[in-house]
């Protein structure tokens, strides 16, 4: 996926106190940016204490939910007895010590952002109610029939292998791939390089800021070791190991030795290996698909704002600006880079009309109704040629016949 804009990755990091430049980190920063304003469950992915926390946050901010609740659930601090209730709310006498009705997180979280910490550790009876909450919006408090609606985006964080956890029947997989339709995995620290170091200073400054107390600097083998060290607890455990260093090394340079010290017996060192590359599987077909839906939604907005500094004559556009910016996505004519670029022209004042003759807001389309059109106008660019239209939309051909089929697209 291409690099969002170096202006509004800062601007995540800045306003969430996110340290560090690491390309792997960077990346991620910019795929929460991306997919915010698309309505899409996120599954974020990531060891324990890498700072998985951060990625809801931005995924919210920037999206047009922004200004609805945010609710982090941390899912595995709830016990199985009580957590569907705390998520889905109860009626009075539902169960022992029900003396009222209670709303759930769901409820309360209408119209905005869930945040599910932990999702693994769902019990399974709960992974079928969140199910139909991803599949229709609906649930059903505890104790009562009456069902209910919510709109809400859920994003989901875990450091599980969520495949293993499907796989030895732990995890249902029809939520799995509910919740991961976006999946970002955030790095851990042994792989960000610099960024270690940068933490650390930052760790040690702010420690002295707060109490008052001299600062410590590094030498060049402590920087060695803490370069080298695994950290498996993360952003989380380097915190930790600074903050002792300079509470009890105030005002000195920290050595290797006094490091050592805060770090378990044994460590393990952690030399980085050349990943292998990755073999073609549908995930990368998926994504292939992402980048050119997420490519379509930019151009689109691009045409929005240009439509909307151009003045519309009288006699030829008699639709407000207001509703121009309501116009569907099947109305606006999209061709793939290897064509030539879409311009405004494209779009009609016959289309234009029809969009603003609509008396109710077009629902937002769905992410096989944007599949949907894009293999469809694929098609139609290429003269029915499958051949062609999968090599345009970066798949294979067999995954092209298997959509084709489902989308009734022969």
């Amino acid at each position: 996926m291409p690099p969002e804009t170096p202006a509004e990755v800062q601007q995540a990091k800045m306003r969430f106190g996110i340290i560090g430049n690491a390309p792997a980190l960077t990346a991620a920063i910019s795929r929460a940016v991306q997919v915010a304003p698309i309505d899409l469950s996120v599954l974020v992915t990531g060891e324990s204490g890498s700072g998985k926390e951060f990625f809801p946050k931005i995924i919210h901010a920037f999206s047009a939910r922004k200004h609805a609740r945010y609710i982090a659930v941390n899912c595995g601090a709830i016990p199985e007895g009580t957590i569907d209730s705390e998520l889905f709310g109860h009626e009075k006498g539902a169960f022992t010590g029900a003396i009222g009705s209670r709303k759930g997180y769901f409820e309360e979280a209408d119209g905005g952002t869930i945040f599910l910490d932990e999702v693994a550790e769902l019990p399974l009876t709960t992974q079928a109610r969140l199910l139909r909450v991803l599949e229709s919006g609906e649930f059903i408090k505890v104790g009562s029939s009456t069902v209910q609606k919510t709109n809400i985006r859920v994003v989901a964080a875990t450091n599980v292998d969520m495949l293993k956890a499907v796989e030895e029947g732990r995890f249902r997989e029809d939520l799995y791939y509910r919740l991961s339709t976006v999946n970002i995995a955030v790095p851990p620290l042994r792989d960000r390089g610099n960024d270690i170091m940068l933490l650390a200073r930052k760790f040690a400054s702010d420690f002295g800021e707060r109490y008052r107390m001299p600062p410590v600097t590094f030498s060049d083998e402590a920087r060695g070791l803490m370069m080298r060290y695994r950290w498996p607890g993360n952003v989380r455990q380097l915190k930790n190991v600074v903050e002792q260093t300079a509470l009890f090394d105030a005002g000195r340079e920290v050595t290797a030795d006094d490091i050592e010290q805060y770090l378990p017996a044994g460590g393990p060192v952690y030399t980085p290996v050349i990943a292998s590359a990755p073999s073609h599987t549908y995930d990368r077909e998926r994504e292939a698909i992402f980048n050119m839906i997420f490519r379509m939604q930019k151009e689109i907005d691009a045409l929005r704002a240009e439509i909307e500094k151009r003045p519309a004559p009288a006699q030829q556009i008699a639709t407000p600006a207001s509703e121009v910016r309501e116009m569907p996505m099947s109305l606006v004519h999209y061709h793939h880079p290897a064509a030539h670029t879409s311009t405004v022209e494209d779009i009609t004042a016959d289309d234009i009309t029809a969009a603003g003759s609509a008396a109710t807001p077009q629902p937002s389309l769905t992410l096989e109704d944007t599949e949907r059109e894009t293999i469809r106008r694929s098609l139609e660019n290429n003269g029915g040629r499958r051949k062609a239209t999968a090599r345009e939309l970066n798949i294979s051909e067999r995954t092209l016949y298997r959509k084709i089929k489902e989308y009734g697209l022969e």
